[in-house]
């Protein structure tokens, strides 16, 4: 078994082939501190040798590009120091671009990757007392994917953990067990905080994750999944 970091390089390459997933490079590039980015990047770097950012700028075209190559590329400030007027000024600038359904703005992608995810944080607490939630005027939008893929990033930001577990009870649906979701999330999260995402899970649910999953899958995948999630 891998261990966290390089399962992350692994599922991060995975998710560069023909049909690209941006969902798991958003999340991996969101819900990651910056160090701990750097970490999956050098792993990586050292396990395929040639970087994420390479991949990334070669995998992907257009808006989608832009996008993820600034999450992937560049390093935010980890800090906890707020701005207020910066936060009701991108608060604007990002209402703006809602308003007018210009999505692929370079100011947008701007805010997205270089702000310290407190700052964001301060910036979307603005945008919802001036405008209403960003993340609902999003969806609004669909079915925009590339509007689609700005709220998975947001969401990420704000509460990844009430963001996976989101994920996870939409992969458990009663129609069809969605396995790459399913897989992603618990392998990504396995000795890392998929404790805490079992709690918030079962308090949004009132059903423990781990029966959920063995509801809903069978044989030694089952047995795997479970192997992971623990007691």
């Amino acid at each position: 078994m891998f261990d966290p970091v390089e399962r992350e390089a692994i599922m991060a390459k995975v998710a560069l082939k023909k049909n690209v997933d941006y969902q798991v490079i958003i999340e991996i590039a969101c819900v990651n501190s910056p160090k701990e980015l750097l970490v999956v990047k050098q792993a990586y770097h050292d396990r395929y040798k040639h970087s994420l950012e390479e991949d990334v700028a070669s995998k992907t075209i257009g808006d989608f590009r832009k996008l993820l190559f600034a999450l992937v590329s560049t390093y935010r400030y980890d800090g906890e120091e707020i701005d207020t007027g910066l936060a009701k000024s991108e608060a604007k600038i990002l209402h703006d671009v809602v308003e007018q359904n210009i999505f692929n703005d370079e100011e947008v992608i701007r805010i997205l990757s270089t702000r310290s995810k407190a700052q964001l944080n301060a910036t979307f607490n603005c945008y919802k007392d001036e405008y209403g939630s960003i993340t609902k005027a999003l969806a609004s939008e669909s079915p925009n994917e590339f509007a689609l893929a700005l709220r998975m990033a947001i969401r990420c930001i704000i509460s990844p953990k009430k963001y996976f577990v989101k994920v996870l009870h939409h992969a458990l649906d009663k129609s069809g067990t969605d396995e790459d979701a399913l897989t992603r999330v618990i392998v990504m999260h396995a000795e890392k905080d998929l404790k805490e995402i079992k709690e918030m899970f079962h308090e949004r649910t009132n059903v423990a994750l781990e029966h959920a999953v063995a509801k809903h899958t069978s044989r030694d995948y089952k047995s795997f999944l479970l192997a992971l999630i623990g007691d």
